[in-house]
């Protein structure tokens, strides 16, 4: 096993990594590191955070700078730890074996990527509206977005479970897989940490709008590249779908849709998938109980319908495929390189 090269061994964990999260997921029965991640978030905000959830952000009495600098010295600590703890258990278990190492890595790797758990959990969504209750389609969907659930139709609840399979096809599945392509777990974990502070604290509401600032524009810095891959991962996965889908379509609503978010990365995914299944998604929703006015994203060529869940789950896993694909065949070209 020693006469395999650093780069050979981690391209054996990064596909076993994959392989294991197509066929293990996200099992809710073990720890997962990144839920203790979550909870080192938020000791850090209960610690560094003053109490501002009932104050106008834009108050006078409110000190936006020390907020912002106390969101910045939480990310650089959740950072750091989640890089220095990553590399010493990824060194320990190669110093104590190299099978050891690669299996160690398989593992991490698998835990970093969503692939599996977004289709599952999008999945129950469809199976709930498929047998009639409303309620819960709700209840699924509310485990996946942040919006307010409560309030949504068939249609809100179909195009809630669209979007966040295209948003999350990036966050979730291909910017980790990129991030663990380039600098294995360790790089992997440091940009899951990145995307968890996103979805913890990076909301612009009262208690956020400063607190949350640096998590949030680093999120948007770390998957800026790797959104604008995806999109075009699943440009290629509507090429080869079939009749139900288009890539031609698919790319003009992407040139054309591509910066209708706050974001500068959600809509990259979401309007490809809304292209190539000629639905419109995006619009207005509510959060915490206030309307946010969103673009549109996509021409309504038809109504969404449930069966869009299954389509847009089609593309997402066929994409992760090719993207695990190009990522290994990189790293391929890499070692008979070196």
């Amino acid at each position: 096993m020693r006469e395999i090269s650093l780069l050979q061994a981690h391209m054996i964990a990064f596909a076993a990594g994959f392989l294991l999260d197509l066929i293990w997921g996200d099992p809710h029965s073990l720890p997962h590191p990144v839920r203790w991640i979550g909870k080192l978030i938020s000791m850090l905000e209960r610690k560094l955070l003053p109490e501002v959830s009932d104050q106008d952000p834009f108050s006078l009495s409110r000190n936006r700078a020390a907020e912002k600098s106390a969101g910045g010295r939480l990310v650089v600590c959740v950072v750091a730890m989640t890089a220095i703890v990553t590399c010493a258990v990824v060194i320990t278990s190669y110093r104590i074996h190299f099978m050891c190492g690669i299996v160690v890595e398989a593992i991490m790797t698998c835990y970093s990527l969503a692939a599996a758990s977004l289709y599952r959990e999008s999945m129950k969504v469809y199976h709930a509206l498929k047998s009639g209750s409303l309620e819960a389609a709700r209840q699924a969907v509310s485990m996946i977005v942040g919006r307010d659930t409560e309030v949504l139709d068939e249609e809100g609840v179909t195009k809630a479970t669209v979007e966040t399979v295209a948003e999350n096809y990036s966050d979730g599945v291909f910017a980790p897989m990129f991030y663990a392509a380039i600098g294995g777990p360790v790089l992997g974990f440091v940009y899951k940490a990145i995307n968890t502070m996103d979805s913890m604290i990076g909301y612009r509401n009262d208690r956020y709008m400063w607190f949350g600032a640096p998590a949030s524009r680093l999120d948007d810095i770390a998957n800026w590249i790797p959104s604008r891959i995806s999109a075009f991962l699943l440009i290629a996965a509507s090429a080869v779908s079939g009749e139900k889908y288009s890539a031609a379509r698919a790319f003009q609503t992407w040139k054309r849709d591509r910066h209708h978010h706050k974001s500068p990365n959600a809509a990259q995914t979401e309007s490809v998938m809304a292209g190539s299944l000629g639905v419109q998604l995006a619009g207005d929703a509510q959060y915490f109980g206030k309307t946010v006015h969103k673009q549109t994203i996509g021409e309504p060529f038809r109504p969404i319908e449930k069966e869009d869940i299954k389509r847009a789950n089609h593309l997402m896993m066929t994409a992760s495929v090719s993207g695990e694909a190009l990522c290994l065949g990189i790293m391929w070209i890499l070692s008979a390189a070196l």
